[in-house]
């Protein structure tokens, strides 16, 4: 029906999560008919971030940088190391705004099925962080060793697997280990809250 290119524009838009292909026509359609400047726009800083995001070669987030600016941070602190599955993670704790300490990220979990092992998420260098290698910064500072390890992988089946894997080889190099809660959010009502979760919430619960 269309042209090779234009379907070639909507088979390349339905690579985005959620997009099927009546939502790639319509978003290729609208490009091409309607704002051509967004599309160019668009081509262009896709193509910018293509070349030149790669991985912080500390916490190994997204960054156009050698090191992050939150690994550069010399206010927050470095006794502190977050681990979570994604750049995404990293994104949805600072917006929370209350976590001002470092992170690892996995790009992943341990998924022996999918052929996912340690070395594949980037366990080999957590173990590395967590030894106290590459404890000086891009700028020379100095970082004082990781006293707490915050396991902030997702509370599905694979990332409960991650945290055991991730905890057990932490204590054993005598850092202290935590795991962030799982529950009952704020705002929700009890009846509306499935089985798995309430008994989570009630093995988590804290002193008042």
């Amino acid at each position: 029906m269309f042209s090779p290119l234009i379907e070639d524009l909507i088979r390349a838009l339905r690579c985005l999560p959620g997009v099927g292909p009546k939502s790639a026509q319509r978003m290729a359609m609208y490009l091409l008919e309607k704002d051509r400047d967004a599309a160019g726009l668009l081509a262009s800083s896709l193509q910018q971030a293509v070349e030149k995001v790669g991985r912080c070669s500390r916490c190994r987030t997204l960054t156009e940088e050698a090191v992050c600016s939150l690994c550069k941070n010399t206010r927050r602190d470095h006794t502190l190391l977050c681990v979570v599955e994604t750049p995404a993670d990293v994104l949805a704790i600072e917006q929370a705004g209350n976590y001002h300490g470092l992170y690892f990220v996995l790009h992943g979990h341990l998924s022996p099925i999918d052929g996912v092992g340690p070395a594949d998420i980037g366990l080999d260098l957590l173990g590395e962080r967590l030894a106290g290698s590459g404890d000086e910064s891009e700028s020379g500072a100095e970082h004082s060793g990781i006293t707490e390890l915050i396991v902030a992988t997702n509370p599905t089946v694979e990332g409960e697997a991650t945290a055991q894997f991730i905890a057990e080889r932490a204590r054993a190099k005598g850092v202290s280990v935590s795991r962030i809660a799982h529950g009952v959010p704020i705002g929700g009502e009890l009846e509306y809250i499935d089985g798995g979760t309430l008994a989570h919430a009630f093995n988590s619960r804290t002193v008042l």
